[in-house]
């Protein structure tokens, strides 16, 4: 924020009344022709070290005026904007502060004692920032649009007094020379396993005005836990445009990003776009990255939309949007729209006051886990300039209170395009630090307990079928036991049959996998105690439709020792219902089987009720009994025999082998 008051003031003296009519505070006559000297300096000439207006020699013209009268406070006033404009503060305080001890009442209004608080707070010195404040406060003229940022600045100083006493744990690593050059590297998004990140680079490039343009770069972590050296993505991708603000799916297949108009109507070859900045969207199938499109749907607009986050079930996307009008454009707001069912994007929503503030906000980023957003703003208390902030989606779907993350993670300089790890555990960053290999870099750290989202591993393996072994592009559901809630959506590469799906820990869930023609696949995970699994790796085969092999039911559950359905079965069991509803010639026998504990006569009889509850269910739900008969088998068919559970000495280990047996399915009968 420039304090321009003495400049301004100045001027305005200089057109209305000329130059020999002009009263200063002053009369040596020397002392005020070097100042006019000075004071015009910057419009006369340019600086030879920025290219831009001369202040430093403006400056050097200044002093001499204030080396004959040290009482000249216009001087002291015009120095100290001077300085402000070259960046350096501490001179720009002093004499902006001499300037106010010679004529406490310059402007009426109390602007200069805004102008200094806003000095001292960029300074670091936020409690002589809040003096200022107060004085400014008492001015009745005072302007009401610099009393609202005072209070903001006020509230600002107070946040970093209290921020600097108890200073989070942050000690930042550069990411290494697999990722980091000489040129700019910034805004990283990194796959749910950890195992390939995707970065934003500037470049030269002498094929384009201004020789330089940002492309995307794509670095895996080798064995030896070091980045690889990055590669530039494809052709299609990288263009002679700009591509920025990339935001990678969970498995890395799917890429969202931003590219600008660059002159009327072009985004790049190929690209179409509704003005301004527009989202894209391209997909790998294989090795191959599709020609980018713009994303269908209502996201993209006259309007500015820039750095994207998608979620990690794919069907919720975050991003910025800057609304164009008369004046330019407005500083920018989070949005978030949903996909729909027929694959587009709904009509984006502004997210409440509890993140966005009427100042900007910028760079974020939704967690893998689904319900932690972090971004920058400028608009919540913080250390100034731009911080980072985190926000939590409760149960309810409300947005909580921004937390600012803290010092030193932000400081008096802007801070943005920060990445989490799906696990939680590292934060990711650009920086222009000392130390780095040239330009902004990209660094990671610890990050702190509290500010930490819920930890997310992965499952990942192949689909494919179980007959031929040739992969299958299918389709994962990933639903809530506790509320049935689909909380991810992906499918496995069309090519190779590749999936990596997020599974945020403490739920348990249902995972269903399925594809045309094939009996659908079920697994339950219990991430409520994951035992400190990392990851999950598991292949899955699909049975045909034309096989009688029987399908395990992986998520019926019954109350103990009884045939009753617990609730959460449904979920599996209304799957099954509409597997049977698209297959409409299908019969199927739903067989029901326990362990070998207990009396045989007794699981025979459970079994069999344990089957009827569930032709029960799918009757209920207007299935033809025709289609349906079940049969109880007892403790007939383990799938783990007595003699390899007695092999087996820990007990969890023997406990879910009596799982394993204790177990409902289904199967085709031709």
């Amino acid at each position: 924020m420039k304090n321009l008051f003495f400049i301004t003031l100045t001027f305005f003296l200089f057109a209305s009344c000329g130059a020999a009519q002009q009263k200063y505070s002053v009369s040596d006559k020397k002392a005020v022709k070097l100042f006019e000297e000075g004071f015009n300096q910057p419009r006369a000439a340019r600086d030879p070290q920025t290219g831009g207006p001369d202040f430093r020699g403006g400056i050097v013209l200044i002093k001499k005026a204030l080396n004959r009268e040290p009482n000249f406070f216009e001087a002291h006033g015009t120095i100290s904007e001077f300085y402000e404009n070259i960046g350096q503060n501490a001179p720009a305080i002093y004499h902006l502060e001499e300037a106010i001890r010679l004529n406490p009442n310059i402007s009426g209004t109390g602007s200069e004692y805004f102008f200094l608080a806003n000095l001292l707070s960029e300074n670091s010195q936020f409690e002589e920032s809040n003096k200022r404040i107060d004085q400014f406060m008492k001015f009745q003229m005072a302007n009401p649009e610099l009393q609202s940022k005072a209070m903001s600045m006020q509230a600002n100083n107070l946040f970093a007094i209290e921020a600097m006493k108890n200073p989070v744990k942050f000690d930042p690593v550069n990411i290494g020379p697999g990722i980091n050059t000489s040129n700019p590297e910034y805004f990283p998004t990194i796959t749910v396993d950890g195992k390939t990140i995707l970065f934003t680079r500037r470049i030269k490039d002498d094929r384009i005005n201004g020789n330089q343009h940002e492309d995307f770069y794509i670095s895996c972590l080798g064995e030896d836990n070091k980045w690889k050296t990055a590669i530039p993505m494809p052709s299609n991708i990288n263009t002679i445009a700009n591509e920025g603000a990339p935001t990678l799916a969970p498995d890395g297949r799917s890429l969202i990003f931003v590219a600008c108009e660059e002159y009327e109507g072009y985004y790049g070859e190929n690209r179409n776009g509704y003005g301004s900045c527009d989202l894209f969207y391209t997909k790998r199938l294989g090795n191959r990255w599709t020609n980018p499109q713009n994303i269908l749907g209502k996201v993209n607009s006259f309007h500015w939309e820039t750095q994207p986050s998608l979620s990690s079930d794919g069907k919720t996307l975050y991003f910025i949007r800057g609304i164009r009008g008369r004046e330019g454009t407005k500083q920018g707001d989070i949005y978030v729209s949903k996909m729909q069912a027929d694959g587009t994007w709904s009509r984006a929503e502004m997210l409440p006051s509890a993140v966005n503030t009427p100042e900007a906000e910028e760079s974020v980023l939704i967690h893998p886990d689904g319900k932690t957003l972090y971004f920058g703003s400028r608009g919540h208390a913080g250390m100034g300039g731009s911080d980072l902030f985190v926000s939590r989606l409760d149960a309810s779907g409300n947005w909580g209170k921004a937390i600012n993350l803290g010092y030193p993670i932000n400081t008096k300089y802007d801070e943005n395009s920060l990445m989490v790890s799906a696990d939680g555990e590292i934060g990711f960053f650009a920086s222009d630090r000392e130390g780095g290999y040239g330009g902004l870099d990209i660094y990671y750290f610890p990050m702190p307990d509290h500010l930490k989202p819920t930890k997310t591993i992965y499952f990942e393996g192949l689909v494919f079928d179980a007959d031929t072994k040739r992969p299958l592009p299918g389709k994962f559901k990933l639903i809530d036991l506790e509320n049935g809630k689909e909380v991810v959506y992906s499918e496995a590469d069309s090519l190779t049959g590749e999936f990596v799906v997020s599974l945020p820990v403490n739920k348990k869930y249902a995972l269903n996998v399925s594809y045309p023609n094939y009996s659908f696949f079920s697994q339950t995970f219990d991430m409520k105690d994951p035992d400190g699994q990392e990851a999950f790796q598991m292949d899955v085969p699909l049975i045909p439709i034309s096989s009688s092999q029987p399908i395990v039911l992986n998520n019926v559950f019954y109350d103990l020792n009884k045939a009753t359905l617990r609730p959460e079965s449904y979920i599996e069991l209304e799957k099954l219902r509409e597997f049977l509803a698209t297959n409409p010639l299908l019969k199927i026998e739903i067989g029901g089987h326990t362990d070998t504990r207990g009396d045989a006569g007794e699981n025979m009889k459970l079994s069999t009720e344990r089957a009827q509850s569930v032709y029960d269910y799918l009757v209920a739900k207007g299935l033809n009994k025709t289609r349906l008969s079940y049969k109880g088998y007892g403790e007939t068919k383990n799938v783990v025999s007595d003699a390899e559970i007695a092999k087996l000495t820990d007990a969890k280990a023997i406990e879910v082998a009596h799982q394993k047996n204790r177990r409902t399915e289904y199967k085709i009968i031709k």
